[in-house]
């Protein structure tokens, strides 16, 4: 059995291990100076790399940082408080715990330890199924949350082409687009880059070995289904080809607007259970839901459009027979509502924030279906520049 020192010693390694040449744009909007932060994600966004990279570059090293990872085998004989109490007594002052949800009591646990041990600053991470408001031990209060999910086709290109390229909002990019695309095309020609992007640039695992990469991402996609859902949610292992099916369904769709009874018939689940799996597809993101008001939006409520969370796992569910619509409205989709109200429109694919709406399409999208609408915005694919209402797909990719 590993002893507290072991657990320092690998702390120490993968720490020294670990790479500073990129660090995702959301090491600065956290806020680490609160004393106990909690980062949710899907599994393969990279959330181990950045409780290292921040350990590498902010903190002293000495003991009194430690990265564990849950999951280890010292947990199987060991609670947390042992570990928490042993490693403030060694002069402990920041504990990453990493994989929490692999871990019982969590919740509590780490409750106790922010009440008893008010010099220690705790980052935990976990499964984008973590419910950290519903924890028995109510650490909604305490924890500030963070969401995290895969690398924007900005972050891509900074990291494939050691580049810089900055972050812009959506206000910049409707009122500056021209500038914005001179000052990009400057240094790259971003659709040489946008269809790899669109088909393997979204898990920064991507980067370590090309060609085992859809493996790997069949892997994720697996190992959420066949192991988180049943033991974070109680899904049956008898329905989980079911969901696999859904998804497949999802992906080979232009885009998929759920029909909740033929559904349920045609794939054999329930209607009620079968919403219930929508909503659990969302929480791990492998799907997103588009509705019409998100305000007041219930669990049961039947999404009006589902897309993949990302485009690369049509790659892989759909294996080129992904549509090519449904990837560019996935796309949008997904790099929009990371920061931004994103609705079902009726007239357009998206309502923004409330005012803005877009629609999706080729270079040949005209204002057809949105002439009539104030702040009505095309996104085009396969255009370097855009005119007026119209504005390249691939600088969407450029909000984080």
């Amino acid at each position: 059995m590993e002893d507290m020192d072991a657990l320092f010693e690998k702390s120490y390694r993968r720490t020294e291990s670990v790479s500073l040449n990129f660090v995702r744009s959301i090491m600065s909007d956290i806020q680490w100076d609160n004393r106990l932060i909690g980062i949710r994600g899907a599994r393969g966004v990279g959330k181990t790399t950045l409780l290292l990279q921040y350990m590498k570059r902010f903190l002293p090293r000495d003991a009194s940082a430690l990265y564990v990872s849950l999951d280890n085998i010292w947990f199987s004989e060991h609670r947390l408080v042992e570990l928490i109490d042993g490693f403030v007594k060694k002069g402990g002052k920041y504990l990453f715990a990493d994989e929490v949800h692999k871990y019982p009591n969590w919740s509590q646990e780490l409750k106790n330890a922010y009440d008893d041990y008010p010099e220690l600053k705790i980052v935990f991470t976990g499964s984008s199924l973590l419910e950290i408001l519903n924890a028995r031990a109510d650490l909604s209060r305490r924890a500030v949350v963070y969401q995290m999910q895969g690398l924007s086709f900005r972050e891509y290109l900074n990291m494939s082409l050691s580049e810089n390229f900055p972050v812009y909002s959506l206000q910049d990019i409707l009122e500056n687009q021209r500038d914005i695309s001179s000052e990009i095309l400057k240094r790259i020609k971003p659709l040489q880059y946008f269809s790899r992007y669109l088909e393997s640039g979204y898990y920064p695992f991507s980067f370590e070995m090309k060609e085992l990469y859809y493996g790997q991402l069949e892997e994720v996609i697996n190992l959420i289904l066949e192991i988180e859902l049943p033991l974070l949610r109680g899904v049956e292992m008898a329905y989980i080809g079911k969901l696999k099916q859904l998804l497949l369904i999802i992906a080979e769709s232009a885009p998929f607007t759920p029909n909740v009874q033929k559904l349920s018939e045609h794939i054999g689940i329930n209607r009620t259970t079968l919403v219930s799996y929508l909503h659990y597809l969302q929480e791990t993101h492998l799907t997103k839901h588009l509705y019409k008001d998100t305000s007041g939006m219930s669990k049961l409520q039947k999404p009006d459009k589902i897309f993949l969370e990302n485009t690369n796992l049509a790659y892989v569910l759909a294996a080129g027979r992904a549509n090519i619509g449904n990837l560019r409205e996935s796309f949008f989709f997904n790099q929009l509502d990371y920061r931004y109200r994103t609705e079902y429109s009726e007239k357009g694919d998206f309502l923004i924030d409330r005012k803005y709406t877009f629609e999706i399409g080729g270079k040949s999208k005209n204002n057809r279906q949105i002439y009539s609408l104030d702040h009505a915005y095309i996104a085009a694919d396969d255009i370097e520049y855009g005119l007026e209402n119209k504005i390249p797909l691939w600088m969407f990719g450029f909000l984080y």
